[in-house]
């Protein structure tokens, strides 16, 4: 499914090609449909595509993973559709941007510990496990504040000092995770809420449902370009 594409005409660069992973791990269509969005109120010409073809994920020039659920149900669907989970190591592997959303950031840890043990990238060192928050509903659902250093890292160019985002999820990214660290949040103690090693990065909260705040991240990603030490980190 093609949500923003044209055919370029001669002398002019062909737009973008994003893609949005589909391993029937939901929210698909909004999380495509918000990229599409930053990237005409940012002038950015971009075809964003949902898909589960590997070869579209290798070609692509950026992609992105949103993830609901349960992490271990997440991987199993990525280990569903035959080349799929590979593609994406390939391609990052060369350097394509990437950005994880939810559990799609989730899956950048070693592993995760909902229902099962289950590997992730290991893109991130740490693992996913059952937040403590005493006293605190959980899930954590709801605004949340970001708390990050401005100018540190290229995601969060232009956020307000109160920038919010909108949380849902009762697991989160623990240890071993400094120095990767772009935002946290306060929920009982400081939550991950955006990390980043090298190209690939992931926000534990839904960038697509947090408005202009959204918005302005996902811009900042189809902008963002790595320095190539920082691909190979």
């Amino acid at each position: 499914m093609a949500f923003e594409s044209r055919s370029p005409g001669a002398g002019v660069p062909a737009p973008q090609s994003i893609v949005v992973i589909d391993y029937n791990g939901g929210n698909l269509a909004s999380a495509a449909r918000a990229v599409a969005r930053a990237a005409a109120d940012s002038g950015i010409d971009a075809a964003v595509t949902i898909t589960a073809d590997p070869q579209a994920v290798r070609n692509a020039d950026r992609i992105v993973l949103p993830g609901q659920g349960a992490f271990a149900d997440c991987a199993a669907g990525l280990e569903a559709v035959p080349g799929l989970r590979q593609a994406i190591i390939d391609a990052t592997d060369r350097g394509t941007p990437f950005l994880g959303i939810c559990v799609g950031m989730q899956l950048m840890a070693t592993r995760g510990l909902e229902h099962a043990i289950t590997p992730g990238f290991g893109w991130i060192a740490g693992e996913i496990a059952a937040m403590e928050a005493p006293g605190l509903r959980l899930p954590q659902m709801g605004w949340n504040k970001l708390d990050f250093t401005p100018g540190a890292h290229p995601l969060t160019d232009g956020l307000a000092p109160d920038a919010h985002g909108y949380f849902v999820h009762s697991y989160a990214l623990r240890d071993g995770v400094a120095g990767e660290l772009v935002a946290t949040t306060e929920y009982g103690g400081a939550v991950p809420a955006i990390v980043a090693r090298g190209h690939r990065a992931g926000t534990q909260f839904h960038v697509e449902k947090s408005q202009a705040v959204g918005l302005r991240i996902l811009a900042n990603f189809l902008r963002w370009a790595p320095a190539p030490q920082e691909v190979r980190a």
